[in-house]
């Protein structure tokens, strides 16, 4: 094992994760892992590698999204149809605490790596199966993605402005959702392995993780048959909270929702009126009367500019903010101070901003310890590990079955 490996003090140094996934859901999962110390070993097809490595931006041969995606792993290119792979995979598990996988559900069965075959190797592995559907139910052999499973679990259909057509979140928002309830997952069955010493599978379905963020949908449909439907900018229910349009054409967010929130906008805004009206002072009444109050904070923001707007409310302490695009983000001294802009130096001596480590720990913070691999960067040195030789590594790299 590699020096930063064997003496990380992160959260979760010791911990040994194998990966197996792919693109985006299961290697999130790993990667948040890997932020916080685990020693991630992320198995590649020879030659090929994760498709993500080609991904949108390229730059020196590989998508820059790569080096937040894989930062703190291994690689170890290996074709895992092959038995000889699969054998090196069992040898893998049976000093791992955590295997990592998002294929779809028969896949590792078809590998000869069951959960069952691979507890009976290590009855204290922890598994996380991450798939469309999981791993029961009448879909589960149907191929599922991030933008299938956002809409099944009902974020699509709200996700418009009323009357037209549903629009996608701009990232892949159901795979991301479901590798943070994988993470969960994972520390809950550490937890639990405490004190039985046995490990366990976690099942989790991107659709179900998507579903498990939609609030009161389900309860409001039970109790009244009411389908919530998209409501654009606002948040149906709450009032006020909005976006609303300004004088240089940007839009401010204000959510004036709370009680004594919503006098103190009405008192900044100059409607001193509304702020004492008895019908408004809980949200129930504002319900009723939403309409008007956004014409009324819509009126007040269309004379006023987007930082004219924003410096009147932070005064009078109601929340709100601008719409940023990633130049604004690059540029916040707030994102700066909280070191969400991080720099990672890159093979050709150029800087490349990354996202910082999520969340805080004030004793043993996430911490960048080296750049996201090459494909088969760590092949030799983690199969010498296993006591397999250098000249059994050679022949296998002949017969392509590690890279």
């Amino acid at each position: 094992m590699t020096a930063e490996f064997k003496h990380s003090q992160g959260a979760l140094a010791g911990l040994k994760v194998v990966e197996l996934g792919q693109l985006i859901a299961g290697p999130f999962a790993a990667k948040t892992l890997a932020d916080f110390g685990a020693d991630v070993i992320k198995i590649e097809p020879p030659g090929v590698g994760d498709p993500l490595r080609q991904w949108r931006l390229i730059k020196d041969g590989t998508s820059v999204w790569w080096q937040v995606q894989s930062r703190n792993k291994r690689s170890l290119a290996l074709d895992l149809r092959q038995a000889e792979a699969q054998a090196i995979v069992r040898k893998l598990v049976k000093e791992a605490d955590v295997l990592i996988e998002n294929f779809r559900p028969g896949a590792m069965e078809s590998w000869g790596l069951s959960p069952d075959a691979l507890l009976d190797v290590n009855p204290g592995l922890i598994l996380l199966r991450i798939s469309g559907y999981g791993q029961t139910g009448p879909y589960k052999d149907k191929p599922g993605f991030g933008v299938v499973a956002e809409a099944m679990g009902g974020l699509r259909h709200l996700s418009a402005e009323p009357g037209r057509l549903p629009v996608r979140v701009g990232v892949s928002i159901g795979d991301t959702l479901a590798s943070l309830h994988g993470v969960i997952g994972i520390l809950m069955a550490l937890h639990e392995k405490q004190r039985s010493g046995l490990g366990q599978v976690i099942d989790v379905a991107l659709y179900e993780a998507v579903f498990n963020c939609m609030e009161s949908l389900l309860p409001e449909y039970s109790a009244f048959g009411a389908v919530r439907g998209p409501a654009g900018s606002a948040l149906p229910g709450i009032a006020p909270s909005n976006a609303y349009l300004c004088k240089d054409g940007k839009c401010a967010l204000i959510a004036g929702n709370g009680d004594s929130i919503f006098k103190r906008l009405m008192l900044a805004i100059g409607r001193d009126d509304l702020a004492a009206d008895p019908t408004l002072t809980d949200n129930a009444g504002r319900v009723k009367r939403v309409e008007e109050i956004d014409a009324v904070i819509g009126a007040w923001t269309s004379k006023l500019s987007v930082t004219e707007v924003l410096a009147v409310l932070d005064q009078a302490a109601v929340p709100a903010g601008r719409i940023y695009t990633v130049e604004d983000i690059a540029a916040d001294p707030h994102y700066l101070a909280r070191g969400m802009l991080a720099e990672v130096s890159m093979s050709d001596g150029s800087l490349l901003k990354v996202p910082g480590m999520v969340p805080k720990l004030s004793r043993t913070p996430g911490q960048h310890r080296r750049n996201a691999p090459s494909l088969g960067q760590d092949t030799d040195a983690v199969l010498l590990d296993l006591g397999i030789t250098a000249d059994q590594i050679s022949e296998m790299r002949k017969r392509g079955i590690v890279g």
